[in-house]
């Protein structure tokens, strides 16, 4: 711990406070030109994140072509192909985009070396005022942000980072993350039941004018459905149910991991949801494409880190 114009800062490595003199990184000493670009662009080059992230949507691009090539479009009843196709196509549409809005969204990351002893003076900070700084980005590190070695900053209530999405889960983007396990949920579900009515269909009619592809091949692209529906309803539901519980309680995954006592006012059950979600209840709430409050409106920030 030092002093440093009345007030102390703190960090896990005694790190001094920075000055004007300090080269910490030629990258993060800028912070104007920093957060100009991070107006722009956030994405995080991540080898192992980009594979998940090109997983994810190819998995969903064939259900999608299973579902209509293989199940729906050879069906006679024209209803039944349509209604089921138009359902399904949305389903997946709204969990890529939300997907997008989870990876392209800034989770909420806190500003590079921002730690020097101007930003210090401008907080008006109390005489005696503990505040902490990251040893790993040089930044002020504010109340329930964490650092994430992927990421490469401190994300303002970092939940966890997800492969899945290329990004962490944080303060504003996690209602994206929510709507996306939600919709890969539902058609999920949505694919297992068309995949049992195909499977009663093509028994009942033995095969013949099931579908276009031979019975072997229907069969193994059903099956390979049915076990990816399964796997991502499992994960998806799981991941869902924990978001909702987490947001509920006003208390992040790392936070519970760590079992770290509340010094926060707690926002419980609807002020948490609103408080993530934005405003109260509605059909903004699903809806990927708007912003999570009038604060956020089209955050597509691409910061390239």
């Amino acid at each position: 711990i030092m002093q440093s114009s009345g007030h102390r800062l703190r960090d896990v490595e005694h790190h001094p406070l920075l000055t004007e003199n300090d080269n910490y990184d030629s990258s993060s000493s800028s912070s104007s030109s920093e957060a100009d670009t991070a107006d722009r662009v956030w994405f995080i080059r991540d080898g192992c994140g980009m594979v998940c992230a090109v997983m994810t949507w190819l998995l969903v691009v064939y259900a999608d072509f299973v579902v209509t090539f293989v199940m729906l479009l050879p069906s006679k009843d024209f209803w039944y192909s349509m209604i089921n196709g138009v359902i399904f196509n949305c389903l997946a549409v709204l969990a890529l985009s939300s997907h997008l809005r989870t990876m392209l969204t800034d989770p909420g990351a806190v500003p590079k070396g921002n730690a020097t002893k101007e930003y210090m003076e401008s907080l008006q900070l109390k005489p005696g005022e503990v505040i902490y700084k990251c040893p790993k980005c040089c930044c002020i590190k504010p109340e329930r942000a964490h650092h994430c070695s992927i990421c490469k900053r401190c994300i303002r209530k970092m939940d966890h980072h997800c492969p899945w999405v290329n990004n962490c889960v944080g303060e504003k983007n996690q209602r994206f993350f929510v709507l996306f396990t939600m919709y890969i949920a539902l058609s999920s579900v949505h694919a297992l039941i068309l995949c049992g009515f195909q499977f009663f269909s093509c028994v009942r009619g033995q095969w013949t004018e099931c579908s276009d592809f031979s019975p072997p091949i229907t069969v193994i692209l059903l099956i390979f459905l049915c076990l990816e529906g399964l796997l991502f309803f499992t994960f998806t539901a799981v991941m869902f149910g924990t978001q909702i519980h987490s947001i509920c309680n006003d208390e992040t995954e790392i936070e519970r991991l760590k079992s770290e006592k509340p010094t926060w006012e707690r926002r419980l059950r609807w002020e948490g949801m609103k408080s993530v979600f934005g405003g109260p209840p509605s059909l903004l709430w699903i809806n990927p494409f708007a912003a999570a409050d009038e604060n956020q409106q089209a955050e597509f920030y691409i910061f390239i880190v």
